[in-house]
């Protein structure tokens, strides 16, 4: 059951952290030990912790980073809560469309702060790893970073809008050929792709991305936010409509026979047996 309530995180519970210094609000994913999954509880907590960041006038830039040796491995199918449920497999698939549009509704919290988010990536940046490091205004990558969308090979649909976040960065070719093969690629290919903007040795990470942000926060804040405004507006026009359809098809999927069985083969280590059911 999603969490839709709480406005709070329980001690111990913490997957994202906030601090605030020096006009840069440090969102850091800190759930190493599970290569910081993500779960229904991480959009929870992303979404609070995104509301605390619009509001605070001291935050001039937003710096989005991990814990440990990957940003993201992508869904944590151990977290509590993993499964949606309903009494038919109507009802299941309505919930799973309300549910993945509570997420877009949490994620766009993120992407649409006024302030900038620059995103700094390490070791497997995999699934929802990707698309939320897509939701940042600029990507720097270690080169040991390795990126993928492998929805495809476990029977379900991208869920988040990562597909759509390549096809506007990097072109609609380029989207469809990461998101239905599901190969991943290094920081090198990222870079020339425009999927990132950086990419420095793993030792330079933080540092570059903490410069970078501070170099941002240094500039007139009424002006840099109209900046990203203005972009978005113009590079996100036809996203409302197209996340819409992606619920929908992330809730056909994941009620679907080939979800189960794509889940079950990576489990058992095994090529996975699709039906189209």
């Amino acid at each position: 059951m999603i969490d839709t309530v709480s406005n709070g995180i329980g001690e111990g519970e913490e997957r994202i952290r906030l601090e605030v210094e020096d006009g840069l609000a440090l969102l850091t994913l800190c759930r190493p030990d599970q290569l910081n999954g993500w779960s229904w509880e991480s959009t929870r907590q992303l979404g609070l912790l995104a509301d605390r960041i619009r509001f605070d006038p001291s935050v001039r830039a937003v710096l989005l980073r991990a814990e440990g040796r990957a940003f993201c491995a992508g869904i944590d199918v151990s977290a509590p809560g993993g499964a949606i449920t309903g009494e038919s497999a109507a009802e299941r698939t309505r919930n799973y469309y309300e549910g993945i549009r509570w997420v877009h509704e949490r994620f766009a919290v993120l992407s649409r702060l006024p302030q900038p988010v620059i995103a700094a990536v390490q070791g497997y940046c995999l699934g929802f790893g990707f698309e939320l490091a897509l939701m940042a205004d600029i990507r720097i990558a270690a080169e040991d970073a390795v990126f993928a969308l492998p929805e495809a090979r476990l029977g379900v649909a991208v869920d988040a809008g990562g597909d759509l976040r390549i096809a506007r960065e990097a072109g609609a070719g380029w989207a469809k050929f990461l998101a239905l093969t599901g190969r991943r690629i290094d920081s090198a290919t990222a870079e020339r792709l425009h999927l990132v903007q950086l990419v420095v040795p793993g030792a330079d990470l933080d540092a570059t991305a903490r410069t970078l942000a501070a170099e941002i926060a240094a500039n007139a804040p009424l002006a840099v936010q109209g900046i990203k405004r203005a972009v978005d507006s113009y590079a996100d026009a036809a996203l409302p409509a197209a996340l819409d359809k992606v619920a929908m098809t992330a809730a056909l999927t994941l009620t679907s026979e080939d979800s189960r069985e794509g889940y079950g083969a990576k489990a058992a280590r095994r090529e996975p047996r699709f039906r189209g059911a």
